[in-house]
């Protein structure tokens, strides 16, 4: 696999107004953060903002939704099962399931909620994901570690929902076992966070 180009610059975040708040909590649930914090070599402020933007972004909407947790090691042998005739029919179901959850969590469907709802479902789903562009292309990277069936359904459905969108755009791929990385000219200032 050729790797993501090394002169890219990451995706720019703005800058977010904050407010201070105090919440009394259990003894025993502050020990945890806590403990999780330095776990994770983070502050608790730091630990509980990504608790709590986890929970606005996509948990509130889990049950609303029909979200149920799958260990991830039951996706790998489900994963290990499919063929490409299967995997073109996963897609045909997930995409109007898709469309009909960015519509629900994000009141618009286009491209910039889509993406946004996938990143958030990705985050939320424990697998790792970035945004990285390199003047006017964008390298969306996803990191599942399910195997190369689960990879091909990712590429298979990032191409059907980019096609939905900008289908005149050249979108290329680099694909392994375990990480997808579609690259798609998107324009300097494209950004999913902004609509």
């Amino acid at each position: 696999m050729k790797s993501a180009p090394t002169n890219k610059q990451t995706h720019p975040s703005k800058k977010e107004k904050t407010r201070s708040i105090t919440y009394r909590l259990p003894a025993k649930v502050v020990e945890e953060l806590e403990t999780e914090a330095i776990h994770k070599n983070i502050s608790q402020n730091v630990l509980v903002k990504q608790i709590l933007e986890k929970y606005v972004n996509w948990d509130r909407f889990g049950d609303k939704i029909g979200m149920i947790p799958v260990p991830k090691g039951i996706l790998g042998s489900l994963g290990g099962e499919m063929n490409g005739e299967d995997i073109s029919e996963i897609i045909k179901t997930v995409l109007p399931l898709i469309k009909d959850t960015v519509l629900f969590m994000k009141g618009k469907y286009d491209l910039k909620r889509c993406i946004e709802t996938l990143e958030d479902y990705i985050r939320a789903s424990g697998m790792k994901s970035d945004h990285r562009m390199e003047g006017e292309l964008h390298h969306f990277i996803i990191q599942h570690e399910l195997g190369m069936n689960w990879s091909l359904f990712t590429e298979q459905l990032l191409k059907e929902i980019f096609h939905q969108f900008v289908p005149d755009k050249n979108l290329k791929f680099q694909t392994t076992k375990s990480t997808i990385i579609a690259t798609i000219p998107l324009g300097s200032n494209f950004s999913e966070h902004d609509y």
